[in-house]
């Protein structure tokens, strides 16, 4: 049987497979495999993986965990050993208790003449380390030997390589069980790639993301994931060519209703980013009545206070609510929730839903009448109100369950800002978004997010096929993400503001 190499995840989309979605491969495979193969092929995806990031590394610590975890890294040690590097498995856990096929790899490494200890070293002189402690075995917070070992691998200043996942990261959500997980360097996900590794604190402790399916990815590709990973809805940005006969009316009109006093700017880089999009027509209707009547850095934008208190002004209008909003935007929602017909509901209009059970009928119900949706973009503290959860850490407990089941009671489009931003939609399977980094973590950049898309959903209304509000969002996060990886030159370190993005945004990569 062939064993390639794994190889960077591509751009095109992946299914992503939970824990339990996950386990049922595993035990597809096993059925389908002679006894001991698929462990087998698992340790040697390991050894390869460490021989190419870690090529001249003589020492290799393997700390392995008392299941099948351990046994791919017991697996892993006879080929790195019999490439002439000097091993060392710190077993933690009892040999009698491990599962059949990790015993069978121990008898095979001390066949072998791997060096096997039990429990941690005094002392760790190693050049790579391997995270064989956990995987998908995590069940409960770590604790004892083996959040020491996972302390231990994290304090080394050498590569470190997590076999499928980073220990003590939940595969499902990409929270820590424990006081910690293990900060790898490199991940090797193996026969499935987890939710966990894309969202929450996942990339934060995977590193470099590489992939093995071991030889079964029809097995994969045969299971409904619980999500995906990408989207080939980016094709859907509308970056065709534009016909010599159309005009600003073939692209459509958009409004930002927000920018109470104090907060203008969230309402001008919502309107910024909408024009930069492509819209034909950018409104700005401010919340503050002493609000300046010009950009003067985008006097393209046309200022129109109170227009979406006009009888249909939003009638063919791409709308965005919320930006800067205040508790000023209360008194414009029921309005627009009843006549627009592409509405982009963010910030301070997502804290006025959560607040009124009134407004959160009127948002339900727009999904009954023809030719209305809806997209929301709240990050994790507004989704917890919308859901009625304690706090953000709820949310981020629970990312991928909680954008879904917002999606479904309000029978809208989510998405769930954040590291790997999830898209839902109802009875559709999620998207989690690869693209991004920390340096959107600054003041406004979510305000940019919700004009961007809406420029774009204003602008898809040009197309013969308008694409669905799910695929729309999907790829405005995506290039919204995008445009933070990159500047002229390389890679760029810090904070990117949200004018600097907008640039970005208008000359995407």
């Amino acid at each position: 049987m062939n064993h390639p190499l794994p190889v960077q995840l591509p751009a095109h989309p992946w299914p992503l497979h939970g824990a339990l979605g996950s386990r049922h491969l595993e035990a597809q495979a096993a059925a389908l495999l002679s006894p001991h193969t698929l462990m087998q092929r698992a340790g040697l995806a390991v050894a390869r993986l460490s021989l190419a990031i870690a090529p001249h590394a003589q020492r290799i610590w393997i700390a392995a965990g008392p299941g099948n975890n351990g046994g791919d890294g017991l697996e892993a040690a006879i080929h790195l050993h019999r490439a002439g590097k000097q091993v060392l498995v710190s077993l933690l856990g009892a040999p009698k208790r491990l599962p059949a096929d990790a015993a069978a790899s121990l008898t095979r490494a001390q066949d072998a003449g791997v060096t096997i200890a039990g429990g941690l070293p005094g002392t760790v002189q190693t050049d790579l380390a391997i995270d064989a402690l956990l995987g998908l075995g995590l069940t409960r917070a770590v604790e004892g030997d083996l959040a020491a070992a996972i302390d231990r691998l994290n304090a080394l200043p050498v590569p470190r390589l997590a076999v499928d996942l980073p220990s003590g990261l939940d595969g499902d959500n990409g929270v820590c069980r424990g006081q910690s997980a293990v900060k790898a360097t490199h991940t090797l996900a193996l026969l499935s790639l987890k939710p966990g590794l894309f969202t929450g604190l996942g990339r934060d402790h995977a590193g470099a993301i590489w992939f093995d399916d071991l030889g079964l990815a029809a097995l994969a590709i045969a299971q409904a994931p619980v999500a995906w990973l990408g989207s080939a809805a980016v094709a859907c940005l509308p970056r065709q060519p534009r016909q010599h006969a159309q005009h600003k009316g073939s692209f459509g009109n958009m409004i930002v209703v927000g920018g109470t006093a104090g907060m203008t700017g969230a309402a001008l880089l919502a309107a910024r980013a909408g024009l930069v999009a492509g819209a034909g027509r950018v409104y700005v209707s401010a919340l503050d009545p002493d609000a300046p009547a010009l950009d003067v850095e985008w006097p393209e934008l046309m200022f129109r206070r109170g227009l979406w208190r006009e009888e249909g002004s939003a009638q063919d209008a791409t709308v965005v609510c919320g930006c800067g909003g205040g508790d000023t935007v209360r008194e414009a929602l029921p309005s627009l929730l009843a006549r627009a017909p592409r509405l982009v509901l963010d910030a301070d209009a997502l804290n006025a839903i959560a607040a009124d059970s009134a407004l959160q009928r009127q948002l339900t119900a727009r999904s009954s009448r023809e030719g209305q949706a809806t997209v929301l973009t709240p990050h994790p503290l507004e989704a917890a109100r919308l859901a009625g959860l304690a706090d953000a850490a709820a949310v981020q407990r629970k990312r991928l369950a909680v954008a879904e089941q917002l999606a479904t009671r309000f029978a809208c489009v989510v998405i769930l800002k954040g590291s790997g931003s999830v898209i839902a939609a109802p009875g559709q399977v999620s998207i989690l978004n690869p693209t991004g980094n920390a340096r959107l973590a600054s003041a406004g950049t979510g305000d940019v997010l919700a004009g961007w898309l809406a420029g774009l959903w204003a602008v898809a209304q040009a197309f013969p096929q308008p694409p669905p509000a799910m695929h729309l969002a999907a790829a405005a996060a995506w290039s919204h993400g995008l445009a933070a990886e990159f500047e002229e030159g390389g890679h760029a370190q810090g904070a990117l503001t949200a004018s600097a993005l907008i640039r970005r945004l208008a000359a995407p990569v």
